[in-house]
């Protein structure tokens, strides 16, 4: 199945010319092709689920998650597809359970990172246990980021923790502009269990964003491993360390 992003022009352009190509050969049924973004490629996973094949070809800005494949080297492409000629990445995913002001249930799966953070211009404080243990009884910040290894080189990266090689399975904990305390960013083995609550939810409303999606006035959250791996699929070749350090450590 061939994923199009609708609203990338350069993505449509190779949708057109990858399309013929492909109906002319048999795939795998449980391959899904995704031309766009990484975001394009969050969001068909979250419609999807974690059953297919995911192979991304990159239409976007960065496309860490993506294969960087030319228009010129589409008909080599197919004939790499046609082979199998690929490797096949197992990601960790995030699972989080919230609960609204309003008492509301709210669960969800991320694939690159999961976040509560303030929804108005005041500052968010919460409270952060890690299995129980309190580590910050009161943060005062914008907000705080639970990413997979995968989601690192985001938000998280981009609010100062270390950016992850893809094979690792952890989950990153990292406190948006932190005023008080300084929170440090955190590495936790893959069954931690996080719970973060906000302390004053009516006076300083805060929000959850899970891969993009977001799901206003929560008040307390808990993340953990979601047991449901994604499968990414990359052209044989494909070096993730390589792409690391040319696209995320040194773009």
């Amino acid at each position: 199945m061939l994923l199009v992003d609708p609203r990338n022009e350069r993505a449509q352009d190779l949708g057109r010319r990858l399309r013929p190509l492909l109906e002319q050969v048999e795939l795998p049924e449980e391959l899904r092709l995704v031309v766009g973004g990484d975001g394009f490629l969050l969001q068909s996973i979250r419609a999807r689920g974690a059953a297919p094949l995911y192979m991304g070809i990159n239409a976007g800005r960065v496309g860490f998650m993506l294969n960087d494949i030319r228009v010129d080297q589409l008909g080599t492409f197919v004939e790499t597809l046609v082979a199998r000629s690929w490797s096949v990445l197992t990601v960790p995913r995030l699972s989080v359970t919230a609960f609204g002001l309003d008492g509301e249930l709210i669960e969800d799966v991320g694939l690159n990172d999961i976040y509560l953070e303030r929804s108005t211009g005041q500052t968010a404080h919460l409270q952060v246990r890690v299995d129980g243990v309190r580590v910050v009884e009161r943060l005062v910040c914008d907000g705080l980021i639970a990413s997979t290894a995968l989601g690192s080189t985001a938000y998280a990266f981009s609010a100062g923790n270390a950016a992850c090689h893809a094979r690792l399975r952890l989950i990153q904990l990292t406190a948006i502009c932190p005023h008080a305390p300084k929170m440090a960013p955190i590495n936790l083995p893959p069954e931690a269990v996080v719970d973060v609550e906000s302390l004053f939810p009516e006076r300083r409303p805060t929000r959850l964003v899970c891969d993009g999606a977001d799901h206003p006035d929560v008040a307390r959250i808990r993340v953990e491993d979601a047991n449901s791996d994604v499968r990414l699929v990359f052209v044989e070749g494909h070096d993730l360390t390589a792409t690391l350090v040319r696209k995320i450590l040194l773009p």
